[in-house]
């Protein structure tokens, strides 16, 4: 009689267990959602979501599987859960629109935990108001558009450039997006932190281990790539401090008089206007923003350059066509210097008529998508279209729906540059092109990156030749990624 009463209570145990989970099931499958309807699609498992399917590889340059078959079965908005948090997923240019222009209304920057780890938490991306206004102003005093011509860095961005290639075409074979990789991170450590490229080896060999784990399942074990990317970044970041550090020592302590502190020597780069915002009488950047924000700038000026350039050269030695255009463009301005004498440098002025050059490279990362998604959260219950998106659920615009989307670019996976002729509105960004992101977190270093890939473009069209040996094959993961690499063969030619 004990062990029926025993067994009967124990069965009336897992019984109310199991109604438990069965209920929580049910309620991370249909989230509450008050005084509205929210947009179709399904939540996935209970915590992991539908993560393993949004981090699935997909060897193409068209939209990522995730998204395309979720578009085919929902429509342009659709609800998911990634890594722990429901998000409404956005391919509706007009929502894409409204959550760029109503940053600090309606919606805020946001990423999900996982990613905020690989950035850090003090990041100019977790910045909100007048702290990201801030930071950014500081950005563009350095990398925007008047510093660059005002500045040596279209001379720098030269010598590293024909250096390079200049290494490159003695060698028997160049994997191009490792010696891209290798050429703009060391231009930029070293225009950003003074770093010359002995030095910056130790910060770069970091900078590439975190990068391969950079967009990966948010798994932390040893063996994984998320850990080898948390491990790349806490060493760079330790190589960071130690650059600050001895900047910071090379500041004079206030005077006996109580004077600001100076710098006893300038060196020209983005460093010296950081240590200055970190020694004025009251200062807005700490030392944790600081290295977070340095972090930040390394990895996007290299990252995303250096894979919108080897997808570049890829894309013109498939497309012979284009390549003689450009290659035309660029004899022509060799030409009219001649013509006039003039020194053997790009002039800011010969920059500036490139035209054929910038539809090559809005045609590049319009097809690249280095982003597969830009994150953003609501502050509110938001009612768009008979749907309601909660208030603080995340909202992921995803840029390839957009940009490989038929209705606005005819033929989307093919690669002509012509589609950009007469559209000066792209460079400053529009609802149907957002590679350099949109509203007021465009991205502050998209000029920068446009200048390297113009002048890359000039030396190797009119001074080389190249041909593909292996590799090349694109993987979506949910980034773009060369798998095998990309390995070609580079000559002197003129």
């Amino acid at each position: 009689m004990c062990a029926y009463h025993y067994h009967m209570r124990l069965s009336g145990v897992a019984a109310v267990v199991l109604l438990l989970l069965l209920y929580a099931v049910h309620r991370w499958r249909n989230p509450r959602c008050s005084g509205g309807r929210l947009p179709p699609g399904s939540m996935g498992l209970p915590l992991v979501g539908e993560t393993l399917q949004f981090f699935s590889p997909d060897a193409s340059l068209d939209v990522p599987r995730f998204v395309r078959h979720r578009l085919e079965r929902y429509g342009p908005i659709f609800k998911t859960s990634l890594v722990g948090h429901p998000v409404v997923v956005s391919a509706d240019e007009e929502l894409n629109y409204m959550v760029f222009q109503q940053e600090g209304r309606l919606f805020q920057s946001w990423y999900p935990d996982s990613f905020v780890e690989i950035l850090g938490r003090d990041n100019v991306g977790e910045q909100q108001g007048a702290m990201f206004k801030h930071l950014k102003n500081m950005v563009l005093r350095y990398l925007g558009p008047e510093s660059l011509r005002e500045s040596s860095m279209l001379r720098d961005v030269e010598h590293a450039v024909g250096s390079s290639l200049c290494t490159w075409s003695t060698l028997p074979a160049v994997e191009l997006k490792e010696a891209v990789s290798t050429m703009v991170f060391d231009l930029s450590a070293n225009k950003l932190l003074g770093l010359e490229p002995s030095r910056s080896k130790i910060l770069r060999k970091s900078f590439f281990d975190f990068v391969r784990g950079l967009i990966s399942f948010p798994l932390y074990l040893p063996g994984t790539a998320y850990y080898s990317c948390m491990k790349g970044r806490q060493s760079a970041m330790e190589v960071l401090q130690e650059v600050l550090e001895e900047r910071k020592r090379s500041v004079q302590l206030p005077g006996a008089g109580g004077g600001a502190m100076e710098t006893t020597r300038r060196h020209g780069d983005f460093l010296d206007l950081v240590i200055q915002e970190m020694t004025k009488e009251k200062p807005l950047v700490t030392d944790r923003m600081a290295l977070d924000l340095m972090f930040v700038l390394l990895f996007a000026s290299f990252h995303t350059t250096s894979l919108a350039l080897t997808l570049a050269v890829k894309l013109l030695a498939d497309h012979p066509r284009v390549l003689e255009e450009l290659t035309v463009e660029h004899e022509t301005i060799l030409s009219g210097r001649k013509a006039c004498h003039g020194s053997d440098g790009i002039t800011w002025m010969e920059y500036k008529s490139m035209t054929f050059t910038s539809q090559v490279i809005n045609e590049t990362v319009r097809l690249a998508n280095i982003a597969p998604g830009i994150f953003r959260k609501a502050l509110k219950d938001i009612r768009f279209k008979g749907f309601t998106i909660p208030a603080g659920w995340g909202v992921m615009v995803c840029p390839p729906a957009v940009h490989l989307n038929p209705v606005i670019y005819p033929d989307p996976l093919i690669f002509n540059p012509t589609r950009f002729k007469d559209k000066p509105e792209i460079d400053r960004g529009s609802r149907h092109f957002m590679a350099f992101g949109g509203g007021l977190r465009s991205c502050v270093g998209a000029d920068f990156s446009k200048l390297q890939m113009s002048i890359f473009l000039h030396f190797l069209v009119t001074r080389y030749r190249w041909k593909n040996l292996w590799g090349g094959k694109i993987v979506r993961n949910p980034g773009l990624e060369f798998s095998d690499g990309y390995h070609i063969q580079i000559r002197h030619w003129n």
